[in-house]
């Protein structure tokens, strides 16, 4: 499994969850989900 971006979902903004840790990652919100993305990598890995 992947991690996407927040903002790549097909989601109603309020109706997304961003983790607190999230906030360590930035101010801006969608550099936020990309920053997060690349720090924790995918779920799960072959």
């Amino acid at each position: 499994m992947l991690r996407i971006p927040v903002c790549m979902h097909n989601v109603e903004e309020t109706k997304v969850y961003r983790p607190s840790a999230w906030a360590a990652h930035g101010m801006d919100i969608e550099g936020q989900d990309y920053r997060a993305c690349q720090n924790y990598g995918p779920l799960y890995k072959r």
